[in-house]
């Protein structure tokens, strides 16, 4: 059989294109990441077909999806791109890596805690290397994964149609708490009253997240009534100016506030049960290879991962 490749007949911008439309299932939305027009997308892709001598999409009213011979096609087009970021990779490596950007996915909550740690290892063997870093919800950063736009990210297991195509390496489990401001009126009451919690602001995550239904179990644990008044909130900043100025009572990752708390500017609530902890873990494709500074990071990523999770269960 002819090598195409080495015929010329299959260009890098065919195996670009097929893989913008595999992993958005839309003509037009690839066109737009690939600054093209649809037309032109189409076109690629019929060159793309009859130089294989096969039909890699159906498209119809839910977009384009891939045929059988599309998704035997499909991994071998990623590890072709995979390996040729990989060699881009290791020639930057040898200068530095003074060309070399990394883009990763992470959640606001576990952002501030892992990432100084973790790009100080990084920047030890890639102390010229960039970092582009999206922080979202869950969702989001899955929807950024699937579209290429990052690397890898650091998050939360997805619900099993999310996962498709995706793997998770579990770091520490993360629990869920719940503080005020030192001197607080609840800090008095040896068995906290429901009606005198629901007296106070309740700042919670919002809605659609994971973490938002631990801190809703909690919040019926505590018998407070469904319709009690709330902040939705991700901002670090604004929940803790909310807590220690407007006698907020803050349901927050336990890692976010371990500083406020060892200074005594924040004090915890005794949590009405446990198991409210959620585990976090990094989020890879399985079909592409990260680049070689990905991976250092990933591995600096781990280690803090693994630091922050034999503090958790290290007795006292």
């Amino acid at each position: 059989m002819e090598n195409l490749f080495q015929s010329g007949r299959i260009k890098l911008r065919h195996i670009q294109c097929f893989l913008a439309v595999a992993q958005l299932n839309n003509l037009q939305r690839a066109a737009e990441r690939l600054s093209i027009t649809q037309p032109a997308v189409s076109k690629t892709l019929s060159e793309l077909e009859s130089v294989l001598g096969v039909r890699l999409f159906e498209r119809g009213r839910r977009g384009a999806e891939l045929t059988r011979d599309g998704r035997i096609f499909a991994p071998y087009a990623h590890n072709c791109l995979g390996s040729l970021r990989d060699g881009i990779g290791r020639l930057a490596q040898a200068d530095d890596g003074a060309s070399v950007t990394v883009a990763l996915g992470i959640l606001p909550t576990v952002a501030s805690v892992l990432l100084p740690a973790a790009l100080h290892a990084f920047r030890q063997a890639w102390p010229m290397a960039s970092l582009r870093i999206h922080t979202g919800r869950n969702a989001e950063l899955l929807e950024r994964l699937k579209a290429a736009d990052i690397e890898f990210a650091v998050g939360r297991l997805g619900e099993p149609d999310a996962m498709a195509g995706m793997s998770f390496e579990h770091l520490f489990r993360e629990p869920l708490t719940v503080v005020v401001r030192a001197g607080h009126a609840l800090l008095g009451d040896e068995a906290l009253a429901p009606m005198a919690m629901a007296r106070h602001l309740l700042i919670v995550p919002p809605e659609g997240t994971l973490i938002r239904q631990s801190a809703e179990s909690v919040i019926s644990a505590f018998g407070l009534p469904r319709h009690v008044a709330r902040v939705e909130s991700l901002s670090v900043s604004l929940s803790l100016e909310l807590t220690l100025r407007n006698d907020a009572v803050w349901f927050v990752p336990s890692s976010l506030v371990e500083r406020g708390v060892a200074d005594n500017t924040l004090a915890r609530l005794p949590m009405p049960f446990g198991g409210t902890d959620e585990p976090m873990g990094l989020l890879r494709r399985t079909d592409v290879a990260p680049s070689p500074a990905a991976l250092s990071l990933l591995d600096a990523l781990r280690r803090v991962g693994l630091q922050r999770e034999q503090a958790r269960v290290a007795p006292g």
